[in-house]
């Protein structure tokens, strides 16, 4: 693949997630709005659009060697594995932040009141996702299943209450970009999760959890949001 200007950073990503890494040591979000074109993404004038083609040829120079193809699986496929390794990466860091941010704001809160709004904004999140996790588990995942299945076996497009599958992916789509900007906000309270002079280490291992579990969720939101709903919309709509 050879990225261009007017490529989608979805599609790009989504044929080769090596240039995930570009798009995030620019600072340019690949996850919640990979429907622009680089060119577009580089307006803000912090790198231009030359630049980012430049990293993405030489990140992309060899082919790649192992690693997921995630474009290339099956729906049913893709979502297991994002149930089975970042559904469940979430649900298991999720009460060990809560645990060690309320820690944090609680012991080093008068220095640092930052840490107050990050273990509050965390909080959110960590409803937020738990909800989230659970309609995609029991509601918007199986759909997409059955559809690949009717697909399969040549059959109609399977019953659901709500409509067409694009109704709850947008809903899915807005609730991502809802936690997305929180843990931008929480990266942008910790000076990107810089650790200060003198943290102990619960303060110390907090911040390192903070940014795996960014990271995480933007390859999470990534998955979904340029392949496995993307892929699900075009097919429920060949089955008529």
């Amino acid at each position: 693949m050879t990225a261009t200007l007017d490529m989608t950073i979805r599609d790009i990503v989504a044929n080769d997630f090596r240039t995930a890494a570009v798009f995030q040591r620019h600072g340019i979000d690949f996850c919640c709005k990979g429907d622009r074109s680089i060119q577009d993404a580089c307006r803000n004038g912090r790198v231009t659009a030359e630049q980012v083609l430049a990293d993405i040829a030489e990140a992309t120079a060899t082919p790649a060697v192992g690693g997921a193809r995630f474009n290339s699986w099956g729906l049913d496929t893709l979502a297991s594995y994002i149930v089975a390794n970042h559904h469940e990466f979430v649900r298991k860091l999720i009460p060990v932040l809560l645990t060690h941010t309320k820690k944090v704001a609680a012991v080093h809160g008068d220095r640092h009141p930052e840490m107050i709004e990050v273990a509050e904004v965390f909080n959110d999140v960590a409803d937020e996702m738990t909800s989230h996790m659970a309609k995609e588990e029991q509601i918007l995942f199986p759909y997409i299943v059955a559809v690949e299945d009717a697909s399969h076996r040549g059959g109609g497009r399977p019953s659901s209450p709500f409509g067409t599958v694009r109704n709850p992916i947008r809903m899915m789509e807005m609730e991502h970009e809802s936690a997305g900007d929180a843990m931008a906000r929480i990266r942008s309270l910790t000076s990107g999760y810089a650790i200060p002079e003198g943290a102990c280490t619960t303060y110390r291992v907090c911040l390192q959890e903070l940014e795996a579990f960014e990271r995480d969720l933007h390859e999470h939101v990534h998955l979904e949001n340029n392949i496995l709903f993307p892929k699900a919309a075009r097919l429920e709509a060949e089955l008529g």
